[in-house]
């Protein structure tokens, strides 16, 4: 397994095109060598496909707005063949009741979507926060998913942080969808719900290292939604050495 950085964690960069690319370079700088693309200012395939190459990065994995998904599906999987990317990932649906978003509304929105990307050799990556973890009809919104599309057509980006937050255990979850899980983000979890560089909370991360790898997941993504007034960039620094020094680059 290899590591990467979640560029959502440096969001606030990201927000022109400039910003964009220094963002790209102190995350090589620090050592990583893969990104996912997440929460950025818009940008052209060609451009992202050069910053990238510019630095030795690639991008295994974007979150893509619900709209583009649905609306854009040929130009994203054409964008995505541009800059190389396989897993092309939905970062947040919404299940609450007052919002209408049940299971028909997410079939109807985005099983087509899944359809074209497995017919065109992309993978349809779902990323989960602590709300899965509700139970609908007895069993968690993840299982769901999980039952509901076979691992052909939906993968999943398993969360660590957000699978303890809904109160599951991180390790026993990328077991139970071993070999759909591709890819994880990492962010640890410290007292008072706090998110946290990777070794500094309480996630036992040796179960989730050795979960992950029996399930065949082959990127490790770096991802600190909230540093807690500390810079993003010591933040993934810190997580970056605590991997390294796992054995993982």
């Amino acid at each position: 397994m290899r590591i990467g950085a979640q560029l959502f964690t440096l969001r606030e960069m990201t927000q022109t095109l400039d910003g964009f690319a220094e963002a790209l370079k102190r995350v090589a700088d620090i050592g990583y060598t893969a990104v996912q693309v997440s929460a950025t200012c818009p940008f052209e395939a060609e451009w992202l496909k050069s910053e990238l190459a510019k630095n030795s990065l690639q991008c295994v994995l974007t979150h893509t707005p619900v709209p583009r998904l649905t609306g854009e599906t040929a130009k994203i999987i054409a964008d995505h063949d541009v800059f190389g990317c396989r897993c092309i990932g939905l970062g947040w649906w919404s299940w609450k009741d007052e919002d209408h978003m049940g299971q028909e509304d997410f079939q109807k929105l985005f099983e087509p979507v899944m359809k074209a990307f497995r017919a065109s050799g992309k993978y349809f990556m779902y990323h989960n926060h602590d709300q899965e973890f509700r139970h609908i009809d007895g069993m968690p919104i993840l299982q769901w998913l999980a039952e509901a599309y076979p691992p052909e057509e939906m993968g999943f980006t398993l969360d660590t942080f957000w699978v303890q937050a809904g109160g599951g255990d991180p390790a026993q979850w990328l077991e139970k969808l071993a070999g759909r899980i591709p890819v994880i983000h990492l962010k640890d979890y410290a007292y008072g719900r706090k998110m946290a560089p990777i070794g500094e909370g309480n996630i036992n991360f040796d179960r989730v290292f050795e979960k992950a790898e029996a399930g065949s997941t082959e990127w490790m993504l770096v991802e600190q939604d909230d540093c807690n007034g500390e810079d993003p960039l010591d933040c993934l620094k810190r997580s970056y050495d605590y991997l390294r020094s796992r054995g993982f680059a």
